[in-house]
Formats: structure tokens, C-alpha cells, sequence
């Protein structure tokens, strides 16, 4: 799969990521959700977000983007983004990929998992190295996701009901059923958005 994703031109990430925001922006799902979390790409290799996260921002949705965190432990939070200059200032992190500082402007950034309950997380926007069509996910091994989904839904942080699992793959990323590995801890997605269509549950086919 890596030697897949290298041999992907800039050019062709790009049309098909242009797709696959088309593809978001005028699903049921995305229409109906209110606080959205979305990550912010790698410079080559899964799916440009770019577009999508300023379009979030125009539909007057409360972003959130993924910040791991600085102590190497394996876990992460979201934290809110405040518009599109806000978006613009950040500083690049692991792997190349943009990330918020903890506080703006002085005070501390809006945290999901710290959010109220009201205020929960409608949708996760996730990338992956590989997808297969039984809905598993392959990520990078570090668990960063599957231990955030586990702890973000753990009663002992407020009652969070379970956010909508919708990844974003390239159409080399999606495989045929059984061919990516997984493991009991390992979270399956609810939708797999790709540039050829929409891969879900039957309850989210609506």
C-alpha cells in the first residue's frame, strides 16, 4: 500500500480528494451534523483535506482538529478551530501534518474531549493507510484514533455518545473484504467515502 501511495501523482491526490469533499459536503450525514472533527493531511500519501475543512468552516460548523500530544504517550485530543485565519497559523508537527497550539489568544482552545456532553462531537472525518469494503480500518500502528474513539466514548468522561466513524480514502486505499488485518480494539467505520461512491453500514445508507 505505501509503494501504491508514492506512486500517486499530486495531481491525481488532487482530483480525487476534490471528489471525495464533493462527496461529504452534500451527504445526509454531513447536512444533518453540527460539531465536526476533521484531520489535517500529511504532505503526500491519504486524501487533502484543504478544501474540506474551509468548507466546514463556511457551513458555519464547529470544527475540531487532531493534536497529538507532545509526551510520546500515544494519545490525542481535538481542539476547536476559530475560522480560516485561525486555521492558517498553524505550525507543522508530527509527520508534517498542521496542528493547533493548546491555548489562542491567551486562553486554552476548546478540547472535545473536555466539551460537554451537549456539545458532542456529531462526526469524525478520519484517514488511514488502507480501508477494506467489511468497513476495517488500517491505520498507522500508533492507535492514535482507536485510543481516542475508546476514551472519547468511556463513560467516565461525561456519557459522549459514539460520533459517526466516516473515513476518507483514495481508491487505491479501499480493498476487497478480509484483506485488512485487524484486532479487537481496533474501531470499524461506519461510512468509507471514496471517489467512486460511498461504502456503509445499511443503517446509514439514508
Amino acid at each position: 500500500m505505501a509503494a501504491s501511495l508514492r506512486a500517486l501523482s499530486s495531481a491525481e491526490i488532487a482530483t480525487q480528494s476534490q471528489e471525495i469533499t464533493r462527496r461529504v459536503l452534500s451527504s445526509p450525514f454531513f447536512l444533518r451534523s453540527k460539531n465536526v472533527s476533521c484531520y489535517l493531511n500529511m504532505p503526500s500519501g491519504e486524501v487533502d483535506t484543504s478544501e474540506l475543512v474551509s468548507e466546514i468552516l463556511r457551513a458555519g460548523k464547529t470544527l475540531f482538529v487532531p493534536k497529538m500530544n507532545t509526551k510520546g504517550d500515544g494519545t490525542m485530543d481535538f481542539f476547536q478551530v476559530h475560522g480560516e485565519e485561525d486555521l492558517r497559523s498553524f505550525p507543522s508537527g508530527l509527520w508534517g501534518i498542521k496542528e493547533p497550539n493548546y491555548e489562542r489568544g491567551g486562553k486554552r482552545r476548546a478540547s472535545a474531549l473536555e466539551s460537554a456532553a451537549s456539545d458532542q462531537l456529531d462526526l469524525i472525518l478520519l484517514p488511514g493507510v488502507a480501508f477494506d469494503k467489511s468497513l476495517s480500518r488500517l491505520g498507522h500502528g500508533k492507535g492514535y484514533y482507536d485510543r481516542f474513539i475508546s476514551e472519547y466514548t468511556s463513560p467516565t468522561i461525561g456519557n459522549k455518545g459514539k460520533p459517526l466513524l466516516v473515513a476518507l480514502a483514495l481508491r487505491e486505499q479501499i480493498l476487497e473484504a478480509g484483506q485488512v488485518p485487524t484486532v479487537l480494539h481496533d474501531w470499524k467505520m461506519d461510512v468509507i467515502v471514496g471517489p467512486d461512491g460511498i461504502l456503509c453500514r445499511e443503517e446509514f445508507a439514508e
